[in-house]
This record gives structure tokens, sequence and C-alpha cells, in this order.
């Protein structure tokens, strides 16, 4: 299991470009956090990009079947827990840090991107936190953004919320080429 090899499976299985932007997304959050915490950034990294892949073609049954498929392919169960724990169900608990981080940093990164979005540039680079923050509490956009999961997020994970939006905002910053978010 390389992270390329994960990569390339993202890529066979997800067609929507935006999907693809934002595993990508999750990962450099999952990245960043990794080197945080002194964890396998790898590891991470592959949670983070394969954690939506089977989004697209089993959306009734994601994550579920697309765990079942990587476990098939010898993938560690931990990275296995971080994804089924993205799901906020009560039979996969987030146990792990790896799952924590997975679960904080999902919403997020939808929530930035969508904020990115609407910016007069369309760039990450002159987003602000303050910006983030008055994104987060308007309730109407983006409505689809778990914010309430954001909060629980952080708090599991063991980090301010205000500290883990800027986290994951620079992390996202420090990667926004590759990411399209430049």
């Amino acid at each position: 299991m390389t992270y390329e090899d994960a990569l390339a499976l993202m890529r066979r299985f997800t067609p929507s470009e935006s999907l693809r932007k934002h595993m990508l997304g999750v990962e450099a959050a999952m990245r960043a956090y990794a080197r945080r915490f002194g964890e396998s950034e790898e590891k991470w990294a592959i949670a983070g990009v394969l954690h939506d892949f089977d989004y697209e073609k089993y959306p009734e049954s994601h994550p579920f079947k697309g765990v079942e498929m990587l476990r098939e392919m010898g993938y560690p169960e931990d990275v296995l827990e971080a994804i089924l724990g993205h799901a906020d169900v009560p039979e996969y608990p987030r146990r792990t840090l790896m799952a924590k981080a997975l679960f904080a940093v999902d919403e997020l990164v939808g929530l930035i991107t969508a904020a990115v979005y609407v910016r007069p540039d369309r760039s990450i680079r002159s987003l602000e936190l303050a910006s983030l923050k008055r994104k987060f509490k308007d309730k109407a956009f983006a409505a689809r953004v778990d914010r309430e999961g954001i909060a629980r997020g952080a708090a599991e994970l063991g980090v301010d919320l205000d500290e883990h939006m800027a986290f994951v905002l620079e992390a996202l910053k420090a990667d926004a080429e590759r990411i399209g978010l430049a």
C-alpha cells in the first residue's frame, strides 16, 4: 500500500473533479495533522485521499462498500477504521487519532472550499480566518455543511475550534495549487 496506489485508485473511481479536489484537500489537512501529532504522514494522507473514493459509484452504501473493497486489497485496519469513522454512525466510533482527525477535517474542508468559491479572486490565499468564521456562523451559507459536526470533530480531536479552523485553512493554503484553490 503506497500513497501513489491510493491516488490512482481514487482517480479511477472518482470522475468528478470537484470530489477529487475535496479528497486532495482532506489529504492536505490530514498530512498537516499527521506532522503535528508525529504520526505517519503517508498513512494519514492515504486515509484522506480515499475517504470518499466510493461515493460516486456507491452513494447508498458509502463508505461501507469502499472499506470492503479496500479491505480486500489489503489496506491496514487503522486506515479503514478512520474511513468508517467519518460516516459518523454509532457502529463505528472514532477511537484513533487518525479517525478523529479525518472526521474533524472532512466537513471543514468543504466549508473552506465553498468560502473560496464565492471570493472575487476565487483564491484561498486571500481567505482570512475572520471571514471563514463568519461563513461558519452563517447557516444559510453552504447550508449542507455540518457545522455541529465540525465543532464536535475539533472537540474530539482535542483542538479549540478557532485553532482547528486556522490550522486547516493554513494547510490548504500551503497546498493551494495542487488542490485547485489557488
